[in-house]
């Protein structure tokens, strides 16, 4: 909004000393970013304040780990918190006629509203019992229902897919490998003489470690089939969007896990984001250049306070719980995020840590049936799942956990960035 108004007040001619800061997308990014850590920092605890006073504690199952009992009472549902630190910023500051500020936007707040219904359910839930006399025990049908879960998620990889594929101010251009000048396309000069580069209005992506970069979802079916491309990226868009989406859900187990994790992979995007929204510099890298995509660079920025904003009350011990109503949204974010900048395909090498609490529950649930079945009773690979709690089980305290996996996400964070060059 405040960027609308500076750009109606240069056209009108009216102009004032530091007016024209706005127009520079790296200082609306920083000053995002700024505002998004002092909402989360100064609002937040007013907000955990609040959530306490309307008794919004966190109910936890009994799984026989240390320090869940100082944990029981914990404000949940402070992803308004985070989502506030987004949302704010991004109006603000940000062209709102960008069709990807569009887009992202919807993304934080679909999830967002998915999540909050879900935690809204819980608390009723338990509420109730108490109303009741019962004892509550948390479990998994006293909240929104997980196939609607899915559906919010499936809905949300559709719009996302639809938008990117039919949009007209979506483009990417690629360089032109025909010969002459082509007839549609941008002239970059060089002091070795001009290249050429043509919009692509197919369903790409980035692949890592190869030597071109780009990958045509079509060439994964038959010739006779490949104007059918553009379903394939649907399907792939919907469960990369389902499953970052669970995987961010899932990790948030332990105090800051989920939200260090999501502060991490925000700079990485950023990077990629700046990297791809560049002509010269993605032309250096021999990847896509995406045009109109810096104004997305204000809402990772904001994304980034507010992680790192909410970590204030976050980490242990944990004064407030993201809820699904932030887990979710984060894990839409991101996956919205690699989207945009066509880096899905290597969202399993900076997203490491999100796959791999995916997989451990999926193994272990796996294992046990198959167990059960054959020798009539479950046996399990991990001392529970996700993965997070088999080192809660082993001894390791929450904090060390915490934080080994934050590195492992920045180890994993700079593979993601060298994969840019190394092919």
């Amino acid at each position: 909004m405040l960027y609308h108004f500076f750009q109606w007040l240069q056209n009108e001619g009216i102009r004032f000393p530091g007016s024209g800061l706005f127009q520079f997308i790296t200082f609306r990014t920083m000053v995002a970013l700024l505002l998004s850590l002092f909402i989360t920092m100064v609002y937040g605890k007013r907000i955990i304040t609040l959530l306490l006073r309307k008794q919004v504690g966190e109910s936890v199952r009994e799984l026989g780990l240390a320090g869940e009992e100082q944990k029981k009472g914990t404000p949940t549902m402070g992803g308004f918190i985070i989502l506030l630190g987004i949302l704010i910023p991004t109006l603000l500051f940000a062209n709102l006629d960008k069709v990807y500020i569009k887009l992202l936007l919807l993304s934080t707040v679909w999830l967002g509203l998915v999540g909050f219904v879900d935690d809204y359910l819980k608390l009723r839930a338990k509420r109730l019992s108490q109303q009741q006399g019962i004892s509550y025990k948390k479990g998994n049908k006293d909240g929104l229902a997980g196939w609607f879960k899915v559906l919010g998620q499936v809905g949300l990889g559709i719009i996302i897919s639809a938008t990117l594929l039919l949009n007209d101010n979506v483009k990417v251009l690629r360089e032109y490998k025909g010969v002459g000048k082509p007839a549609d396309g941008v002239a970059v000069k060089y002091q070795g003489g001009t290249r050429y580069f043509v919009y692509a209005n197919e369903p790409v992506t980035t692949i890592p470690f190869i030597k071109d970069h780009e990958f045509n979802y079509a060439k994964l079916l038959p010739s006779s089939l490949r104007s059918y491309g553009w379903v394939l990226y649907m399907i792939v868009v919907i469960i990369i969007v389902t499953a970052v989406s669970n995987g961010a859900n899932i990790t948030d187990g332990l105090d800051g896990l989920a939200t260090g994790v999501s502060a991490i992979i925000g700079v990485c995007l950023a990077l990629f984001i700046y990297a791809s929204g560049n002509l010269l510099l993605a032309d250096y890298l021999n990847i896509m250049y995406i045009p109109n995509l810096g104004e997305v660079s204000i809402f990772t920025g904001a994304l980034i306070g507010a992680c790192i904003g909410f970590l204030w009350y976050n980490t242990y011990p944990a004064q407030v719980f993201m809820g699904d109503t932030g887990s979710l949204a984060l894990g839409g974010i991101i996956a919205s995020l690699a989207i945009i900048v066509r880096k899905e395909l290597m969202i399993p090498i900076f997203c490491a840590v999100f796959l791999v609490e995916n997989l451990s529950v999926m193994i272990q649930v796996g294992y046990f049936k198959y167990t059960k079945k054959k020798y009539g009773e479950g046996r399990r690979v991990f001392l529970m799942s996700p993965l997070h709690h088999h080192y809660q089980k082993k001894g390791y305290h929450e904090s060390k956990i915490a934080v080994r996996f934050w590195i492992m996400t920045l180890f994993f964070v700079v593979i993601a960035i060298l994969s840019l060059k190394i092919r």
